[in-house]
């Protein structure tokens, strides 16, 4: 069991945009009726929305011994038929208007507009006794690659992200982020560990509806990746009035640090508080944070490891780093690290691999005071006649030079791409990247798309530039 749901039996713990409310006895109850009606451990499939039945699965699978693999339910219907077919679970947990989508299942149970059906599969992989939950990696939509966490893992990082954030039950967090993805269900784990109220709602930011419910649920907090907040700046979220807002948080990649520091200035001269994180699925959501009282001084640190967590850095060849400024491979080591990787069902039967131990395969460095600084991937660099060029890095000069332009780069070695999204600025920003790398003109080629690709999560799936240059 993760959460003790009855502790806060009274408590509301959902209010969703429709104005219906759980409390935390009816969650545990409702939760308790779901895994009544499968009856045994097992591996079920949640197709995920910000919405009560969602989460009624979610927790009731959780706490009643099930093992769920969550997937945003707007996933591509073939892609969800492979990973259907790989895994083979014996239930599915999906909304009432996704049933059309699986005509030779049976139906045994529903709630909260959504329904568990019987899928009908001959065979049934066994469980780890400590696997509590499958999650995607980041940019995964239909590969079978999951992350496998266990109960260990998710209290652990819900205990620490509670304790650094200081949460309570007073919270009212909104949601921002997919409940599929590993950064929305942490907020969902550490509000449910301390009696919080989760305000569920599926509209994005940049809808009216959005703000309306924010402001009538008293949204306390809410969390953002480096998209979001782009996009609050250009709708001007400095000029919002939203008196019950008190905490913002961000992680899901490097914020620029333009951004950063505009977003944790403002938010210090509102008495709220902005914080900048750093995580991975791997290591079931979070292992640092930036305190909200350096955000400012820190600006473009990811900041100091969880509670219960350390970091070091590793050479190439293996050293640690002790010198402050120095880059290495980021070393990450807690009790939040996952279990390992499950690429068939029958992974699903493996215990850890990991040890506690992650190699993020983040570049990063720190700094005399130690706070950390990401400065790259350690997989996202190319070779441009001779000269290794980081390709993260020419994201940020980039989008620091030119503020309203999105844009990714990506390429082989020699030959470097950069998209972006206004085909007017071609010539300029190659001009900009070859005066600030010094290398031959030759090696860069702008193209404009429509729209750069991008996950539930808002990072870049630059898998699907490589339809531009291949």
């Amino acid at each position: 069991m993760i959460w003790d749901l009855q502790k806060y039996h009274d408590n509301t713990a959902i209010l969703d945009e429709y104005g219906v409310s759980l409390t935390y006895g009816t969650l545990a109850e409702e939760g308790q009726r779901l895994a009544d009606a499968i009856g045994r451990r097992c591996l079920v499939f949640v197709l995920c929305r910000n919405e009560i039945g969602a989460l009624v699965g979610y927790t009731g699978l959780i706490n009643g011994g099930c093992v769920p693999l969550l997937l945003n339910s707007h996933m591509d219907g073939e892609a969800l038929t492979g990973l259907l077919e790989t895994y083979q679970p014996p239930y599915l947990w999906a909304p009432e208007d996704k049933l059309d989508a699986f005509p030779g299942m049976t139906q045994v149970y529903s709630a909260f507009g959504c329904c568990l059906l019987r899928t009908g599969y001959g065979t049934e992989y066994p469980l780890h006794p400590d696997l509590a939950l499958l999650l995607t990696t980041s940019g995964s939509t239909g590969s079978p690659k999951f992350v496998r966490q266990s109960y260990r893992n998710i209290r652990a990082n819900a205990e620490s992200i509670a304790a650094y954030l200081e949460l309570d039950k007073t919270e009212r967090p909104i949601t921002t982020l997919p409940m599929s993805y590993t950064y929305g269900l942490s907020i969902i784990n550490s509000h449910l560990l301390v009696g919080g109220t989760l305000l569920l709602t599926e509209k994005s930011l940049m809808q009216r509806e959005f703000w309306s419910f924010f402001k009538q649920g008293g949204a306390s907090s809410f969390g953002g990746v480096p998209y979001t907040y782009e996009m609050l700046d250009k709708m001007r979220f400095d000029r919002m009035e939203l008196p019950s807002l008190r905490t913002m948080t961000q992680a899901g990649g490097k914020l620029s640090p333009a951004l950063h520091k505009k977003f944790a200035e403002d938010a210090q001269k509102k008495g709220r508080r902005f914080v900048v994180m750093y995580g991975q699925c791997e290591a079931t959501a979070r292992m640092a944070y930036l305190p909200a009282e350096k955000a400012v001084e820190k600006c473009g640190s990811m900041g100091i490891a969880i509670p219960g967590g350390k970091f070091c850095l590793i050479d190439a060849d293996g050293g640690q780093i002790i010198t402050p400024g120095v880059t290495g491979e980021l070393v990450y080591e807690g009790a939040n690290v996952t279990l390992g990787y499950a690429e068939r069902g029958e992974d699903l039967a493996k215990g850890d691999e990991r040890g506690g131990v992650l190699q993020t395969g983040d570049m990063a460095k720190f700094d005399a005071d130690g706070y950390y600084y990401i400065t790259g991937r350690k997989k996202r660099f190319l070779k441009i006649y001779g000269n290794r060029v980081n390709l993260d890095e020419v994201d940020g000069l980039v989008k620091e030079k030119f503020p309203a332009l999105d844009c990714a780069s990506a390429g082989v070695d020699d030959h470097l791409y950069v998209f972006i999204t206004d085909r007017t600025q071609g010539e300029a920003v190659k001009d900009f990247l070859v005066r600030r790398t010094k290398l031959n003109p030759a090696a860069f080629q702008v193209i404009a798309i429509e729209k750069i690709p991008k996950n539930d999560a808002g990072k870049t799936l630059y898998r699907e530039l490589e339809a531009y240059y291949t």
